[in-house]
């Protein structure tokens, strides 16, 4: 069985089989809604039903709660239709098209850039390249079945290469492997480039704002500003716990020294005895917050925990930035489940 879904304000409309996620559908047919986890936790896929009902099989996603649902509105990565629908969501222009591919790749070095933190370069097999938008992310396909899910760190202009920074999670198979067990030479299975986690077209001046290793999808985003001579002041706001997790603060340092519309703004929200650190503190939202009364001219793009990416658009509402200057990835650290754990 299959159900026709319109979709507003475009006037799209496609075609969903039984069982299959709106988001699917309307991926498969061309047509690209924002996306970021695809396992109902980031809330990207956000959405309204205004006609017709969803159901939700595997089980209710995390990311949407039951008022909610009945109020109409949905995830539409793990909504299902039970019926024509007629559906409300921003559609993401891209300017260009990507094919998402499933590949090989070989591990080509392992450096540990921190205590928890190791960059991970992939070279991709000579016939095949990957065409990627600078914060967009690859799933790894297991043996087992599953998938783990993590964000690109360089530009599109790095041909034959992928760097990951990924973060070793306490209990996290994966995680475990790479810190532990995975060598140099190692064959991977990824697929994509996945996600609707990119520049739009540069207007107006630009704060990064990134948690942990949110830091990689932005230092993609950094390298391709650069690479394009972006005159736009830009703000990269780092929020960790302490100096350690400051992983790769030297690069962005030397950005903001070597490009006068950089700006570099680390925040430490529970420094240690030891850190010696006279910069910010606190939460890395509430530091934009103090540094902008007003967001109205900005685009925010942000990127790391749940939490904090739902704590920024809270705050950066009340400061004037409209909803469709705001870009957010937000990051859910599962091992068990797929749920864009890019770190």
């Amino acid at each position: 069985m299959k159900y026709t879904v319109s979709i507003q304000p475009s006037g799209h409309q496609i075609e969903v089989s039984q069982g299959e996620s709106i988001l699917e559908a309307a991926l498969r047919q061309k047509i690209i809604f924002p996306y970021g986890c695809q396992s109902g936790v980031c809330g990207t896929c956000y959405g309204k039903v205004l006609e017709g009902e969803v159901s939700y099989p595997d089980k209710f996603p995390i990311g949407l709660s039951e008022s909610d649902h009945q109020e109409g509105n949905a995830l539409f990565c793990k909504a299902v239709a039970e019926s024509d629908l007629v559906i409300e969501v921003a559609e993401v222009k891209q300017k260009v098209a990507l094919e998402v591919k499933t590949l090989p790749c070989k591990i080509i070095s392992l450096r540990q850039l921190s205590h928890d933190v190791m960059e991970v370069m992939l070279k991709l097999p000579e016939t095949q390249g990957l065409p990627f938008l600078a914060g967009q992310y690859i799933n790894f396909l297991l043996d087992d079945g599953k998938e783990r899910a993590f964000s690109l760190a360089g530009s599109s202009n790095d041909e034959g290469y992928l760097e990951l920074h990924i973060r070793h999670i306490k209990g996290g198979v994966f995680s475990d492997q790479v810190f532990n067990q995975l060598k140099e030479k190692a064959i991977l299975r990824i697929k994509g480039p996945l996600g609707t986690f990119f520049l739009r077209d540069i207007t107006r001046p630009i704060i990064l704002m990134g948690g942990g290793t949110g830091f990689a999808p932005l230092k993609g985003m950094m390298e391709q500003l650069i690479a394009e001579s972006a005159t736009e002041d830009i703000y990269l706001y780092w929020g960790v716990r302490a100096k350690e997790d400051l992983y790769h603060a030297e690069l962005a340092k030397k950005w903001a020294f070597q490009h006068s519309n950089i700006h570099f703004i680390p925040v430490l929200s529970d420094t240690k005895e030891g850190d010696q650190w006279q910069g910010r503190t606190g939460f890395v939202h509430d530091a934009v917050v103090e540094d902008f009364a007003d967001l109205s001219n900005v685009d925010v793009y942000m990127s790391g925990p749940p939490i904090m990416v739902e704590s920024g658009v809270e705050a950066f509402k009340k400061q004037g930035l409209p909803k469709e200057q705001m870009y957010s990835d937000a990051f859910e650290y599962s091992d068990d489940a797929l749920q864009s754990m890019k770190g």
